[in-house]
C-alpha cells in the first residue's frame, strides 16, 4: 500500500513538473516572438546641408554610426541585442572624436545624449533577462536622438539673421548700382 501512495505521488509531481514545464515553454515561446519582432522605427531621416555634410564625411566615427543607425531601421530586437555592445563603443567613439568644426553647445550635449542612449541600449541588451519592449523603446530613442544630432550639425551652417540682412542690403545696393547703370545709359542714347 506504501508503495502504491508513493508511485501514485511521484507520478503527480511529474504530471506537474511537465505542465509546468510547458507553461514555461508557452513563455519562452512568448519571448522568442518579441525579440524577432522588426523594430518600428519612425522613418522621419534628416539629411546633413551641404556645408555640415562636407564636414561628416571627413568624421569617420559619424559615418560609422550613421551605418549603424540604418542598420537598426531593417532590425529585430534580438539582432540590436546582439549588437548593442558595437553600437555603445561606436556611439562613444563618436562622442570623443568631435571635430572642432562642428563643436558647439547644442552638438556636444546631442553627442551625450546618443551616447546615454547607447549605453542605456547596451545595459538593457546585457541583462541576464532582458526586456525585448526596454530594447525596442530604447532603439526607437537613440534613432532619435542621432537624427536631432543632425539636425544640431546643421544649426552650426544656418546663416544668422544678420548674415541675411547683409546679403539683402549688398542685393539692394547691387540692384541701385545697375538701375543706376541703366539710367545713364538711357540719358546717354537720349
Amino acid at each position: 500500500m506504501k508503495k502504491l501512495i508513493c508511485f501514485i505521488s511521484i507520478l503527480a509531481l511529474i504530471s506537474c513538473k511537465g505542465e509546468q514545464d510547458a507553461e514555461n515553454a508557452g513563455e519562452n515561446k512568448l519571448d522568442t516572438t518579441a525579440f524577432q519582432k522588426k523594430l518600428e522605427i519612425a522613418e522621419s531621416q534628416f539629411t546633413l546641408e551641404p556645408e555640415a555634410k562636407k564636414f561628416a564625411l571627413n568624421w569617420v566615427e559619424y559615418i560609422t554610426a550613421q551605418n549603424e543607425i540604418n542598420r537598426l531601421e531593417n532590425s529585430t530586437v534580438k539582432e540590436v541585442m546582439n549588437s548593442a555592445p558595437a553600437i555603445a563603443q561606436i556611439m562613444e567613439s563618436l562622442k570623443s572624436s568631435l571635430p572642432d568644426s562642428l563643436k558647439s553647445v547644442a552638438v556636444e550635449s546631442r553627442l551625450n545624449v546618443v551616447n546615454t542612449k547607447a549605453q542605456l541600449l547596451k545595459q538593457y541588451s546585457g541583462k541576464q533577462e532582458p526586456d525585448a519592449e526596454d530594447i525596442a523603446q530604447t532603439t526607437q530613442e537613440l534613432h532619435l536622438e542621432f537624427n536631432n544630432l543632425k539636425l544640431q550639425m546643421n544649426e552650426i551652417f544656418l546663416k544668422s539673421l544678420e548674415d541675411f540682412e547683409k546679403e539683402l542690403d549688398e542685393f539692394e545696393q547691387l540692384e541701385r548700382e545697375q538701375d543706376s547703370i541703366s539710367a545713364d545709359l538711357d540719358t546717354l542714347e537720349s
